[in-house]
C-alpha cells in the first residue's frame, strides 16, 4: 500500500493523469476518480453536475486512507458565484477568491458557517450523502445566483486554511429568492 500511494503521489505531482469527461484517471494504475454534486431548490427535481477533484483533495484523500495524515474533523460545502471553472491546481487557500466564494448571510445563505457533508459509511466504491443531503435557506433582496459547489475541510465561509477536495461549477447558473431552500449532495466515486 506504500508503494502505491507514493505511485500515485508521484503521478499527480508530475501531472501524469488524464482529465476525462468522466473523472480524473491515473492511467498508470488504472484508476479512476469522480464526483458528482447533486442539488434541487424547493424539493424540486435533482440536478446532476459532473465535477473536478483537485489535485490538493487527491492527495488527501490518499494520506487520510492510505497514509498517516488523521481524518478532518469534518468535510463541508461551499457555493460561489464566479465565472471560472475550477482547475487542478486550485486549493483551499485560493478558492474563495478565485471562485468568488459566497460568503454573505445577508445576500447569500443564513447558515452561519458552510454546511457539514455528513456521508453514510459505504460498501461499494461510492460514498456520498444522499440521505442527509446539506439544507441551506437562501436570503437576497432582489436574486442570489450561484454558479457551482466545492467540498473542502474547513467549516469558516471564506477560510483559506483546510484542504479543498472537491469543486465544480455548473453548467446553468441556479438562481433564488430570498426563503428559498437548497439542498445540496455530493458523491465521490473511485473505480479500478
Amino acid at each position: 500500500m506504500k508503494a502505491l500511494r507514493k505511485e500515485i503521489q508521484q503521478s499527480l505531482h508530475n501531472e501524469l493523469f488524464d482529465l476525462t469527461e468522466e473523472g480524473l484517471y491515473l492511467p498508470r494504475q488504472g484508476i479512476m476518480v469522480k464526483g458528482e454534486y447533486f442539488d434541487r431548490i424547493n424539493d424540486g427535481e435533482w440536478e446532476r453536475t459532473p465535477n473536478l477533484v483537485v489535485t490538493e483533495g487527491l492527495a488527501h484523500i490518499l494520506n487520510t486512507a492510505l497514509g498517516s495524515t488523521a481524518k478532518a474533523s469534518g468535510y463541508y460545502l461551499a457555493l460561489f458565484s464566479g465565472a471560472t471553472a475550477p482547475a487542478a491546481n486550485w486549493t483551499a487557500a485560493n478558492f474563495a477568491s478565485v471562485a468568488s466564494e459566497i460568503v454573505s448571510t445577508t445576500e447569500g445563505y443564513t447558515n452561519a458557517t458552510r454546511p457539514e457533508w455528513t456521508p453514510a459509511n459505504t460498501t461499494t466504491g461510492s460514498i456520498d450523502n444522499m440521505s442527509a443531503t446539506a439544507s441551506l435557506t437562501i436570503a437576497t433582496t432582489s436574486t442570489l445566483n450561484v454558479t457551482g459547489a466545492a467540498l473542502l475541510t474547513n467549516s469558516t465561509r471564506g477560510g483559506t486554511s483546510g484542504v479543498l477536495i472537491s469543486a465544480t461549477k455548473f453548467s446553468a447558473t441556479r438562481t433564488f429568492q430570498t426563503g428559498d431552500v437548497y439542498q445540496v449532495g455530493y458523491r465521490l466515486s473511485l473505480t479500478v
